[in-house]
């Protein structure tokens, strides 16, 4: 039982890189997600443009080439990232690029009328998508969110291909260490679905506070 829950500890840490991973990754995909977002939206064809090439690269080619690419090939070029840092840059781009078309769909469902509104009032651009638009648009943002973290979440295991020890590279140590497939992936396998039902939960609280927000805006 001892020899166990030391096996247990190295899934555990494993865990931990995983959480890493997802919180790092996330955040920097719903950056990337609201730049080639409203990117997309933008009046001038050079922003349009860059943002299209980047959402369109992302989601044409596969994760696993492009964290090869971020981890082999970037150093190449002068630029040598930890497998940590390869990993949040290619997951979160990855991602990001799914989430630029969930922002650029809800500013987009938002009526027209809001923004007639707007300019009625002689609201500049800036204020129109800060005050009135962007409120509006991101409680139907929330739901596909909430699936990209979890796409997410799940999308980590491939960095164990470039030796990040996350849950899933730990549990193949401890599968080559004691024969044994069933313990270590039965484990991760729980560790990723509570991690996962924490997004949800998390995902369902924030959307609820945010429509609260947005029928005070509507009123």
């Amino acid at each position: 039982m001892s020899v166990w829950s030391g096996y247990l500890t190295l899934i555990l840490e494993g865990a931990l890189v995983t959480l890493q991973l997802t919180v790092m990754g996330s955040a920097l995909a719903l950056v990337m997600a609201f730049l080639a977002g409203l990117g997309r939206l933008s009046r001038f064809f050079a922003v349009r443009a860059l943002a299209t090439a980047y959402i369109e690269f992302f989601r044409g080619t596969s994760i696993f080439v492009q964290l090869f690419w971020v981890y082999f090939v970037l150093p190449f070029a002068g630029l040598t990232l930890t497998p940590l840092q390869a990993g949040v840059l290619a997951l979160g781009l990855n991602v990001g690029a799914y989430g630029a078309e969930v922002v650029r769909g809800a500013v987009k469902a938002v009526g027209r009328e809001q923004s007639e509104a707007c300019v009625a009032l002689n609201l500049s651009r800036y204020q129109r998508m800060r005050h009135v638009i962007l409120p509006q648009a991101l409680p139907l943002m929330l739901p596909t969110f909430c699936n990209n973290a979890i796409e997410l979440l799940k999308g980590t295991a491939v960095v164990s291909l470039i030796s990040l020890t996350d849950m899933t590279f730990q549990a193949q140590v401890v599968r080559a260490q004691t024969g044994n497939t069933l313990v270590p992936f039965a484990t991760i396998l729980i560790l990723y679905f509570l991690m996962a039902l924490a997004i949800s939960a998390a995902m369902r609280r924030l959307e609820r506070r945010m429509a609260r927000g947005v029928d005070g805006i509507r009123t």
